[in-house]
């Protein structure tokens, strides 16, 4: 059975980050100073370049194993101009469409339709809450007072 996109997604972004610190670890040297630093290093306006060889070859590395899962779970994987053009057939057919004119298998609409302010129906008088005319009054909540 196929995995859900999310699940497949998950698994990669976990897997990548364990690769990554793995590769911060190594790229210490074994040296707790040096790995506080190395992490202390990155913040978002950190740049690719700026990072230790050995976290830059773990992202190319878990880049490369990200796209090789998302095709081995059956996921389409490209550019986004070349993956509109050669979308497969829906599995499930379309319905199928009636001439105009030919009968409506769905019937006849069910009850009126609603206009808005202008519906001009009636000819009671009495103001309209947010249910409209088909809506009984509400009963009063809690308990009843006495005298």
């Amino acid at each position: 059975m196929a995995r859900a996109a999310q699940d497949v997604m998950q698994s990669i972004i976990f897997s990548a980050v364990l690769d990554g610190l793995a590769a911060l670890k190594k790229a210490s040297g074994g040296l707790p100073n040096q790995l506080l630093r190395d992490v202390q290093a990155i913040h978002p306006n950190v740049t690719f370049a700026d990072l230790p060889k050995e976290l830059q070859d773990a992202i190319v590395e878990s880049t490369r194993a990200a796209f090789t899962a998302l095709l081995k779970d059956g996921y389409a994987v490209g550019p986004r101009q070349q993956m509109q053009q050669s979308r497969p057939i829906d599995r499930v057919p379309e319905r199928q469409r009636h001439a105009p004119g030919s009968a409506d298998r769905r019937g006849p609409p069910r009850g009126p339709r609603r206009t808005g302010a202008t519906s001009g129906g009636g000819g009671d008088d009495k103001p309209r809450g947010p249910g409209g005319p088909s809506r009984p009054p509400r009963k009063p909540k809690g308990k009843p007072r006495l005298g």
